[in-house]
């Protein structure tokens, strides 16, 4: 189902997270259906963008529906969306579907495919080189969800700065999600 990509690139982090339930997200056609979203948006402590543009987050403050990548703790890259407004969505996990030989491949495992911002990184050979990227041109496609699908949110994970906030968004039910949704 083609996007309308008008009305998603308006979107803020907030918006977009739970709105990328459901789509499918390939790289070089490697990938499968988004479950699990975090937002952060610019004036949020915990958000990349709150003290301003820097060399490393300079993909924020560029145009929505572009690739923000960077490295965490100097071990694992994470994808990010950026949204409208400077923020961003973290993709944190999907159901994995198309290519997975390549995503064992790259993983050393056939566990854990998708389910956490590192390993959904590795599986699709996520690096450095797409950072800024347009999310509308290869190497990266991106499907429309052919339904609303049921949607859970909780406190986001991992982080130590505004971690109350309930901007967590997940397939409710999916097996596949980093950690299980707990409904705030």
């Amino acid at each position: 189902m083609p996007l309308n990509l008008t009305e998603i690139k308006a979107l803020n982090a907030l918006e977009l997270a739970p709105r990328l339930i459901g789509m499918k997200l390939f790289v070089d056609g490697v990938g499968g259906t988004i479950v699990e979203t975090e937002a952060y948006l610019a004036d949020d402590p915990a958000s990349h963008s709150f003290r301003g543009p820097t060399p490393r987050n300079a993909a924020m403050f560029g145009p929505s529906w572009h690739a923000y990548v960077y490295r965490s703790y100097g071990l694992h890259w994470c994808l990010n969306i950026v949204a409208a407004g400077d923020g961003a969505v973290l993709i944190r996990a999907i159901e994995p579907t198309d290519r997975l030989a390549d995503m064992r491949a790259r993983r050393g495992s056939a566990d854990n495919l998708c389910n956490g911002p590192g390993r959904l990184a590795q599986a699709l050979g996520i690096t450095s080189v797409h950072n800024g990227l347009s999310l509308e041109r290869a190497p990266f496609a991106i499907f429309d969800r052919s339904h609303e699908p049921e949607i859970s949110c909780s406190t986001r994970i991992g982080i130590s700065k505004a971690a109350h906030q309930p901007w967590r968004f997940g397939h409710a039910g999916s097996r596949f999600l980093s950690r299980a949704i707990f409904e705030r």
